[in-house]
C-alpha cells in the first residue's frame, strides 16, 4: 500500500477520501486548516495548502516522517464569494483562487519530485462540474477557479505522460455538505436574485444529495491498476444524480505551425 496524503481533510470531501484511502490500506496523511481526528490510522496535520512556504514544509516533514507521498488528493476547496464581479469582495474572490486552483500547484510541485523518480504516483484534484456549466451571474470566482484546476491538470498530465505517474481531476457529485450549507445562506442573503443558486440548494435537499462515499470510491479507482492509462481526464462518480457532461476532446495537435 502507499502513502497519500490529502487537503482539505478535516470534513465534507475530504474527509470521506481520506476514510476511503486508509479503509483501503494505504497511510494517509490528512492535512486541514482546522484540527481534525478522523481515525487512529491517520496522521493529521494541520496548515495552510494555499501558503506555499507551509507547503514546502509540510513536504520536507512528510517526507522525513514518513516517506514520499505517493498519492495525493486536492481536496481543499471553497465557494467564495457570491455576487457580481464588479461587486464582489476582492481579497474573497482571490482566496478561492489561491485555495481552489493555486494550491494544488503548490502542492503537485512540491510532491511530483519523489513521485516521478519511483516512476509511480498518481495526482488527483477535486473540481467540479460548476466549471463546465455555461457561464452565469455570481460565481465567477469558483467557476473560474475551477476551469484553472482543470487546465493545470491538464498540462500536469501532459508533461508526465508515459512516466508512471498520473494526473486527473474528479467532480465529486452533488453533495449535501458544508459547501452546500454555505451556498445556501448566501444564496439566501441575495433574495430574488439568488433564485438560481436556491434551485440548486433545493434539489440537492430534495433528493438527499450525492452520497460523498462515492467520492472515496472513485479515488480508490483511479489509484488502482485498473486506471493506469488514465491520465487528463475529467472523472465522475458512478450514477452521479447530475448527468456527466462533455468535458474536454483528445488533443489534436491540429496548430498551423506544427
Amino acid at each position: 500500500m502507499e502513502l497519500a496524503l490529502v487537503t482539505g481533510a478535516s470534513r465534507g470531501i475530504g474527509r470521506e477520501i481520506a476514510l476511503a484511502l486508509a479503509a483501503a490500506g494505504h497511510t494517509v496523511i490528512a492535512v486541514s486548516r482546522t484540527p481534525t481526528a478522523l481515525s487512529e490510522n491517520i496522521v493529521n496535520i494541520c496548515g495552510d495548502v494555499s501558503d506555499i512556504e507551509f507547503v514546502n514544509s509540510l513536504q520536507q516533514q512528510v517526507s522525513a516522517d514518513h516517506g514520499n507521498v505517493q498519492i495525493l488528493v486536492n481536496a481543499a476547496g471553497i465557494f467564495g464569494p457570491i455576487g457580481s464581479i464588479k461587486d464582489a469582495d476582492p481579497k474573497l474572490w482571490v482566496e478561492t483562487m489561491m485555495i481552489d486552483a493555486l494550491a494544488p500547484y503548490f502542492t503537485s510541485r512540491a510532491f511530483l519530485p519523489a513521485m516521478l523518480d519511483a516512476k509511480w504516483g498518481r495526482i488527483i484534484n477535486v473540481s467540479s462540474a460548476a466549471a463546465l456549466h455555461t457561464p452565469g451571474k455570481f460565481n465567477s470566482a469558483y467557476a473560474t477557479a475551477k476551469v484553472a484546476l482543470n487546465q493545470f491538470t491538464r498540462h500536469l498530465a501532459a508533461e508526465i505522460s508515459g512516466s508512471g505517474v498520473t494526473a486527473n481531476v474528479i467532480h465529486p457529485g452533488d453533495v449535501r455538505s458544508d459547501m452546500w450549507a454555505d451556498i445556501s445562506a448566501k444564496a439566501d442573503a441575495l433574495g430574488e436574485a439568488g433564485a438560481e443558486y436556491k434551485s440548486w440548494v433545493d434539489w440537492v435537499e430534495k433528493t438527499g444529495g450525492d452520497d460523498p462515499k462515492k467520492a472515496g470510491q472513485l479515488i480508490l479507482k483511479l489509484v488502482s491498476a485498473e486506471s493506469a492509462g488514465v491520465n487528463g481526464r475529467f472523472c465522475w462518480i458512478d450514477n452521479p444524480l447530475q448527468e456527466p457532461i462533455p468535458s474536454w476532446d483528445d488533443p489534436t495537435d491540429e496548430r498551423p505551425w506544427i
